[in-house]
């Protein structure tokens, strides 16, 4: 069950609201333990549907404290781990522009940070602005460590909507709040989901939002009354205060395709108005993902639940692929990963149930520096089958198209918006259907392409680009 979190922000409503500092320098200190008993970062006791237990947090906070920066600032973050676990942080979004050292998943692009032991995040915000996030990319430790990344644009840069009286962050987890509105005036909503395995419809009773920006990238802003959102992504919405005064809901409630059973509660919190108590594609890829079972003689049933990408279940290196790729350290992964599944068949027909086993490797897909990609993401009918969020790391990228059943090559193309597609960084693959995307490889490194459900991440659905160097070493990592 995911709940709210919040915290107000409340900014000067004169000029063209940005921050009117300098770009700079801007440094942190994150504290990484379970908050007990400890000065700063403890395992924290939290309670939650009456039951209280320890967890692992930044500071002491949950969530953890914001990272504010400025279009064009240099961001250090020196993370020591006083817990128990090995840790790692990833700047949910931002693109690392030659600069995948920073990037945070855990034996992809760096060692994890042990017990006792610190590591300094050096990373530059360059070419984006809005509402991203931070979260751990270890484990399951991403349940409790994460924060939200607010960029304001260049100074003397306006934004391209209409100037909002506050703004406010809103994490979609374990916490609850209101906010106080005065009528007639806008708010923008920085909304964050950081659950594990919920994708989350959000409104505002009896108002409309309009959605101006997602995953920290402008967008042809549109009114709705609720958004979907799925774990990893971001939107940013203007709401106007314009109903009559007095206490409305925001409500949050899980979307579950899967024919499980869960506690599916719907949870709340308060708005309360003030006084009332287009380029041509270098290389077209096809992943299909599925679920499967491979034998494990340990396991109960001697079977093991399998997830991959075109038949390949990936397996996570115990050195760093970004290390491995630096200093051509060979036999830690191969770069064969297929661009198209090795057997055609009737993707999202009847369910399949036999013969589902996959491929396991630690294999990559090589791209030259500067190409255009288009990736196709076919979910598939291996065992049942089931929506999927997808994040890319290093890289924003066009959402040209989706839609419902087998991805048809000759037609569907014909149909993708190439004029003003949405500008994303994570995105949902619908239940039974297929998604496709367009990014330019412009970014030199090692990149993580995984499901944003932790538990499928675990699974195997997951792999990484191989980015090659360009010419000049502005253009190598």
């Amino acid at each position: 069950m995911e709940y709210f979190s919040a915290a107000l922000l409340i900014f000067c409503f004169v000029g063209v609201f940005s921050i009117s500092v300098e770009a700079a320098v801007k440094q942190y200190q994150f504290d990484v333990c379970i908050r007990k008993k400890i000065t700063k970062i403890q395992v924290k006791d939290v309670s939650r549907l009456c039951h209280s237990k320890p967890i692992v947090t930044v500071n002491g906070m949950f969530p953890g404290l914001t990272i504010y920066g400025q279009e064009g600032d240099r961001i250090l973050v020196n993370v020591t781990n006083r817990a128990q676990y090995n840790m790692s942080i990833h700047w949910h979004g931002l693109k690392q522009y030659r600069n995948g050292w920073a990037d945070g998943p855990a034996y992809v692009t760096q060692c994890p940070i042990k017990t006792g032991q610190s590591y300094t995040y050096d990373f530059n915000v360059t070419g984006q602005r809005g509402t991203l996030w931070w979260h751990a990319h270890i484990l399951w430790l991403r349940a409790t460590v994460y924060g939200v990344i607010v960029i304001m644009p260049e100074q003397r840069t306006p934004f391209p909507f209409p100037q909002p009286y506050q703004e406010t962050n809103i994490v979609l987890e374990p916490d609850t709040f209101s906010m106080e509105v005065e009528s007639g005036k806008t708010y923008l909503l920085r909304i964050v989901n950081a659950a594990l395995n919920d994708e989350l419809f959000f409104a505002i009773a009896g108002h409309n939002m309009t959605v101006i920006e997602i995953d920290a990238a402008y967008t042809k802003p549109f009114t709705t009354q609720a958004i979907l959102i799925a774990p990893g992504q971001t939107t940013n919405v203007v709401v106007k205060a314009d109903q009559s005064p007095s206490r409305y809901f925001m409500a949050a409630r899980s979307f579950m395709d899967a024919p499980i059973p869960v506690d599916d509660k719907t949870v709340t919190a308060i708005l309360q108005y003030k006084g009332i108590p287009n380029t041509v594609v270098d290389r077209h890829l096809f992943y299909t993902i599925g679920l499967g079972q491979n034998p494990c003689p340990s396991c109960q049933n001697g079977t093991q639940i399998t997830a991959s990408l075109n038949n390949i279940t990936f397996v996570m290196p115990e050195t760093g692929l970004l290390q491995a790729h630096y200093f051509n350290i060979s036999g830690v992964f191969r770069t064969d990963f297929p661009d198209r599944p090795p057997v055609a068949f009737n993707y999202t027909g009847t369910p399949l149930t036999a013969n589902v086993g996959s491929s396991l490797g630690t294999r990559l897909s090589k791209v030259a520096f500067n190409s255009t990609i288009e990736l196709v993401l076919q979910d598939t009918n291996l065992l049942t089958v089931e929506s999927h969020p997808f994040h890319l790391h290093g890289f924003n990228f066009f959402v040209v198209g989706s839609g419902i059943g087998n991805f048809d090559p000759e037609k569907d193309p014909a149909m993708f918006n190439l004029v003003d597609p949405p500008e994303r960084n994570t995105v949902g693959v619908p239940t039974g259907g297929w998604t496709a995307i367009r990014f330019k490889a412009d970014n030199p490194g090692v990149w993580f392409l995984h499901c944003h459900l932790e538990l499928h991440t675990m699974w195997g659905l997951k792999m990484a680009f191989v980015v090659e160097n360009g010419k000049s070493p502005e253009q190598s990592v």
